[in-house]
């Protein structure tokens, strides 16, 4: 893999702009049904909110990471984020007017939890290991 490459996959920049293209893509087709004048708005959103998510999920997983004892360390960062996502998607998309919330948060919001769990539970085996 040249190192180009390298560098451009691994910049925030590239990643907020993928997710923006990939889940504001989502929420237009999601709402395709209803016309593009009704699916246009809450995909731009869309694409906003899983840039901004991108860019602070993963500082707000290492902010949290090690605040909790034993098993909780594994399960508390993940679950305040998936909460606080699901929070955040639903509310703006009500506010906007979203013709089909459900259907345009649900890969979003799956994908940025299972992200969550993951890298939280890969943190804390850090932590673990490290302790030892």
């Amino acid at each position: 893999m040249s190192s180009n490459f390298r560098t451009f996959a691994g910049s925030s920049v590239a990643h907020i702009g993928f997710a923006f293209l990939a889940m504001g893509g989502w929420a237009l087709f999601a709402n395709s049904g209803h016309g593009l004048a009704a699916a246009w708005l809450p995909a731009l959103s869309q694409g906003a909110l899983s840039g901004l998510i991108t860019l602070v999920l993963k500082r707000a997983l290492e902010a949290m990471s090690g605040r909790f004892p034993g098993v909780l360390n594994y399960a508390l960062p993940p679950a305040i984020t998936a909460g606080a996502v699901l929070l955040l998607l639903v509310s703006v998309h009500k506010l906007i007017g979203t013709p089909e919330i459900l259907r345009t948060i649900a890969v979003p919001w799956s994908v940025s939890t299972l992200y969550a769990i993951i890298y939280s539970a890969t943190l804390a085996r850090g932590q673990t290991k490290a302790a030892r």
